[in-house]
């Protein structure tokens, strides 16, 4: 997608510099920062303090961080500590783990001096599958904005709720939940789109900084909003992305998103979730009893970050002095609650039976697991 009419993927590698470049999103939607990324501990960090973040980005900046391991040492012992070290950068989104498992089973059988350049290879191949899929989610949702487009009077827009970011700068590019947003407004749908803020993180405004950069009707609305627009009628279908996803199709998302399931449901909304097929844990059956919750630090919940008056990026504390912050950082949408599935190869219910047929290439993991 494009940044100020420059053409960027969320990270790139720079053959001159012979390094992986990132967008700093810590600064986003005030500042626009590249950075680069050296050693595994800048990789590391890059993960822990959500310089990259989205399920997607995650896995593919990981891979990245197996070729630079692969580079400084291709042995056996040094590829086998540095998936250890990535892999305790974040619990959650299983992305991460998927790519540390498939870089170190790609690399492991070569002979060490061919390790290196094999690395980054995959590394590269990781990042432009994830264009692709996220490219073709959204060409199998805008069947569905279409769908509820034709039954809308001549110029109303399809309206759109969203939590949390699921867009081109939480994967390589495209998005996830976002995919069917750009690919409709670019066949000439006409759609709006509410977008949660998403405490405590804010990571509302990075979508929002995102459709306007596309041109994209949209309105900032606080987390809470959601169900009193769906009461009212003001929400035509929800759309938002997974970190991991069940066998059987329960959703782990951004904390908040379980509560708009419930609204929706309530509301006879349809509630749908962009789901990449790297983010499906096929060893996983309960996602509430089985999938781990991020504890997050408390000061994301007790102080927030913003543009001063001044101009200024700066931090202001929201609570009293002492005072504690819980902050989990996901919650988990039982599969009953969800209407599909939009994958790259289709949509289907939120079920073992539906993701089983869809992907009958890649179930079989559960079983021998």
């Amino acid at each position: 997608m494009k940044v100020n009419g420059t053409h960027y993927r969320s990270l790139w590698w720079d053959d001159d510099k012979a390094a992986l470049q990132i967008i700093d999103q810590r600064w986003l939607p005030h500042e626009f920062r590249i950075q680069q990324v050296d050693t595994l501990q800048d990789f590391a960090d890059a993960i822990v303090e959500m310089r990259v973040r989205g399920a997607p980005l995650i896995g593919a900046t990981a891979a990245y961080g197996m070729a630079l391991a692969a580079k400084i040492d291709p042995s056996n012992a040094h590829l086998d500590k540095a998936w250890e070290f990535l892999d305790k950068t974040r619990p959650t989104a299983i992305n991460l783990r998927w790519a540390l498992n498939r870089c170190r089973a790609h690399l492991l059988p070569l002979p060490e001096a061919d390790r290196a350049e094999a690395a980054l290879k995959l590394a590269h191949e990781i990042s432009d599958e994830d264009v692709g899929i996220n490219h073709n989610i959204g060409q199998n949702g805008l069947e569905i904005i279409r769908k509820i487009a034709a039954g809308k009077k001549d110029g109303e827009p399809v309206r759109i709720l969203t939590h949390c970011n699921a867009g081109w700068i939480a994967t390589v590019d495209w998005g996830t939940a976002t995919s069917p947003m750009y690919q409709a407004h670019d066949a000439g749908i006409p759609i709006h789109v509410w977008v949660d803020e998403t405490r405590p993180r804010n990571q509302g405004a990075l979508t929002t900084w995102e459709l306007g950069s596309h041109g994209i009707p949209h309105t900032y609305i606080t987390d809470n909003a959601g169900g009193h627009l769906m009461q009212h009628g003001l929400v035509d279908m929800v759309i938002v992305g997974t970190d991991r996803t069940t066998r059987r199709g329960d959703v782990c998302n951004k904390i908040g998103t379980y509560l708009k399931a419930l609204a929706a449901k309530a509301n006879n909304v349809p509630f749908y979730v962009a789901l990449p097929s790297p983010t499906i844990d096929w060893t996983v059956d309960d996602g509430v009893a089985e999938i781990p919750i991020e504890e997050r630090q408390e000061r994301e919940v007790t102080h927030i970050q913003g543009l001063t008056d001044e101009g200024k990026i700066g931090v202001v504390q929201v609570t009293p002095a002492g005072t504690p912050g819980g902050n989990p950082a996901f919650d988990v949408t039982p599969n009953h609650l969800v209407t599909g599935l939009i994958t790259e190869r289709g949509v289907c219910e939120a079920s073992a039976e539906g993701l089983a047929a869809l992907f009958p290439d890649l179930s079989g993991i559960a079983k021998s697991a």
